[in-house]
């Protein structure tokens, strides 16, 4: 059941959200609940999935505007800080990464056969590509009047999770470069926090083996209870997080999973909470 909002909560916040693919992506409920609490917001894509981007796009309260980014490329974050520095006068109040991408080699129990370039393939762009997005738009969050806000979606590290191998590897060095980054971004007035979310049902997370797994057992582990069709309480704590009511904390985790991290592993193969 979603909950109401408060209409005002991000009035006249400017918001960047990436990873939309579809409308069941994580960042699409975000930027749909966005702008529900007053926020302006423009969509990333790039390459061949970027028309599904502009679709879902469309199918937001307010239609958003899609930014090509790739996040792997210098010129793309060059080309995105200067297309909101024409655009918003160089003020952004929030960014969200929901951005991660393993090779298959790297997933699925090859963990003790995955080749180098794969491992490193899943830290760019799963890990480094945030520091790599926060440095980009840091002199833009920096103008945001409450402070700028970076916030990306984990998937609990505490756990080798069965299966996830070599992107739980990429998790962690996500929650190591998010403290990183409230150290050396705090300076400029900009927070760095991630959200831990339980499984749900989007398009990135259904491509990894073991997912009806790890989501069939979250309901009966999480003491709340988990429904992985509802996306909103994830999105609800990024608009928290993307809100001055957040203005005073970084370098946190926050745990959006019915509460599993804390009563105990589901003891099941793990997923990918993106999309």
């Amino acid at each position: 059941m979603t909950a109401p909002l408060t209409s005002d909560l991000l009035a006249g916040r400017r918001l960047l959200i990436t990873g939309v693919i579809t409308k069941d992506s994580i960042a699409w409920h975000v930027a749909a609940r966005a702008q529900e609490a007053g926020a302006e917001v423009l969509l990333t894509g790039f390459g061949r999935p970027r028309r599904l981007t502009e679709r879902a796009a469309k199918q937001l309260p307010q239609p958003a505007d899609v930014l090509e980014l790739d996040v792997n490329k210098a010129e793309d974050l060059a080309a995105v800080a200067a297309e909101i520095d024409a655009r918003w006068d160089g003020r952004l109040d929030g960014v969200l990464h929901a951005i991660a991408f393993a090779p298959e080699d790297a997933l699925g129990g090859n963990f003790l056969e995955t080749p180098p370039e794969s491992a490193k393939t899943a830290f760019e762009t799963s890990a480094f590509s945030l520091k790599a997005l926060a440095a980009a738009l840091l002199p833009a969050l920096a103008k945001s009047e409450h402070g700028g806000s970076v916030v990306g979606l984990d998937f609990d590290a505490q756990v080798a999770w069965p299966i996830y191998d070599w992107m739980g590897v990429a998790k962690a060095a996500l929650e190591a470069t998010s403290r990183y980054l409230a150290r050396y971004a705090g300076p400029h007035g900009v927070r760095s926090n991630l959200i831990s979310a339980g499984p749900l049902g989007t398009i990135a997370a259904r491509g990894i083996p073991g997912f009806n797994l790890l989501a069939d057992n979250w309901d009966t582990a999480a003491p709340l209870g988990w429904d992985t069709a509802d996306p909103t309480p994830t999105a609800d704590a990024a608009l928290f997080l993307l809100s001055p009511l957040a203005r005073a904390i970084s370098g946190e985790i926050l745990h959006v999973d019915g509460g599993v991290h804390a009563a105990g592993p589901v003891g099941a193969a793990g997923a990918d909470a993106q999309g």
